[in-house]
């Protein structure tokens, strides 16, 4: 075999070697699990909460730039960094209250695009001054690297009353004309690291409403998420759900919209006041549910948001261009019927009657 030939073999061996020559070793990156985003004169404000391990422990850094683009801030926090600012790892993005009434069609849209964020990424409002926020965050002793994606995690803080929602969900919702979507709203708080503060409600992008912890319990109820460890406080007695499930039945009747739903829970006693029944109880909280229920579905009516995705229900039963003007002319008109069905685990020695 001749000298040219060997080294051709040779080069041909090193081509399938160069895919690898830009890789960073972990210990020259900067793993952020948090990025912040506020928009002030055109200019994106973008804030990353970096967790800095030590010894029995996890502290966190938090550091911020300003560009025209988000991407374009975070390039200059890398820059000044000595290492590499990867956002692969990042768990939560937070916005700024203002910028999300002003909309969030091109973050969404540029995190959708970029690829550099997850899209399965959790999207949650600050529901005060982010700088002021960050500054809060960053002053607590007690707060480790995780604590904020910790607050959202099903294992670990996270509640039923909380929404969990995710980039590609607020990117579904931007370009669906039958399902919004709500928002967890939260601030620092003053015994605690994180307080929650109810929801936001997108519509098209923009905020357009707020609804309280209670009311978001019933949203992530249409929406699929389990209600269980939620605590109700009735006259008579606190009970505690563990279990439901939910059918709906719909109709179109000379174009209105008219829904039938029914969720049925399974719930358990934790304390009784005075002389209470089991028939007593389960009205206390029907009575509770439906009244909670009636004023979120007429404050989000009002606004034209469906987050409870109930569009989805006329999908088949309306043509497309028909669907496009759902918000506008259907769901303001839409009469819906909600019951709830009680069924209490442990009646053991309540009175029936």
């Amino acid at each position: 075999m001749s000298k040219a030939t060997i080294v051709f073999c040779l080069f041909l061996l090193i081509l399938p070697l160069s895919g690898c020559w830009d890789n960073r070793d972990i210990n020259h990156r900067v793993l952020p699990v948090v990025l912040g985003v506020s928009l002030i004169d055109e200019q994106y404000r973008v804030f990353l909460e970096i967790p800095e391990p030590e010894k029995d422990t996890t502290n966190i850094k938090i550091i911020s730039g300003t560009g025209e683009t988000i991407t374009k801030a975070v390039d200059t926090i890398s820059r000044n960094l000595e290492s590499s600012v990867d956002l692969l790892h990042v768990k939560l993005i937070l916005i700024d209250r203002k910028t999300a009434e002003e909309g969030v069609k091109d973050i969404i849209a540029g995190f959708m695009r970029s690829r550099e964020v997850s899209p399965k990424a959790l999207v949650a409002i600050c529901n005060q001054n982010i700088d002021e926020f960050f500054s809060k965050l960053s002053d607590l002793k007690e707060i480790h690297g995780t604590s904020m994606f910790d607050f959202f995690e099903k294992n670990a803080g996270w509640n039923p009353d909380i929404a969990l929602t995710r980039i590609w969900e607020v990117y579904r919702s931007i370009h669906s004309y039958t399902r919004d979507i709500a928002i967890p709203l939260i601030v620092t708080g003053k015994m605690t690291a994180i307080e929650q503060s109810g929801s936001a409600v997108i519509k098209n992008g923009k905020m357009v409403e707020q609804i309280s912890a209670d009311e978001t319990l019933l949203f992530n109820s249409f929406d699929g998420e389990s209600t269980n460890g939620n605590i109700e406080v009735l006259n008579h007695a606190s009970v505690m759900i563990i279990g439901n499930s939910m059918r709906h039945k719909s109709e179109l009747i000379d174009k209105q919209p008219i829904l039938q739903s029914r969720i049925d829970l399974k719930v358990v006693i934790l304390e009784t006041r005075g002389n209470a029944s089991s028939t007593l109880i389960k009205k206390e909280l029907n009575k509770l549910l439906t009244d909670r229920f009636n004023n979120m579905f007429a404050k989000i009516q009002k606004s034209e948001a469906d987050i409870l995705g109930l569009g989805q229900f006329y999908r088949n039963k309306l043509t497309r261009k028909e669907l496009k003007n759902w918000r506008s002319v259907y769901y303001p008109n839409m009469k819906m019927n909600i019951q709830f069905h009680i069924d209490i685990q442990n009646e053991g020695y309540l009175k029936t009657t």
